[in-house]
């Protein structure tokens, strides 16, 4: 159950992102509420997960698989650039989730 209140809170989190940059510095109001409720439930959800798993494991997880798929929506919805190094700095930030997750105690 733990691993699916972090599934829920990376949503939230990556929904959260998304309404930051479409409530355009927080000038359009349904956005900038989404974002903080988005943020404030993710919240709640981690919470949740760390009662189980590793906080290190849950926070890296959290961060990894967010930034990651919130660069590709920054990609397709957005039209932000993906240049090679910032693909090779993705990588790099996938495999240091493996890296957390197959360690011992993990």
């Amino acid at each position: 159950m733990a691993w699916l209140y972090l599934f829920i809170a990376i949503l939230l989190e990556i929904t959260g992102t998304t309404c930051v940059k479409l409530s355009n510095g927080l000038t359009r109001f349904w956005p900038s509420v989404a974002m903080v409720v988005c943020y404030m439930s993710c919240t709640a959800f981690m919470a949740m997960a760390a009662k189980k798993i590793d906080i290190s494991i849950v926070y890296g997880v959290w961060c990894g698989v967010g930034i990651a798929i919130i660069s590709v929506i920054g990609v397709v919805a957005f039209k932000e650039a993906m240049p090679p190094l910032k693909i090779a700095g993705l990588l790099l930030v996938l495999v240091g989730i493996v890296m957390l997750k197959l360690s011992p105690g993990a």
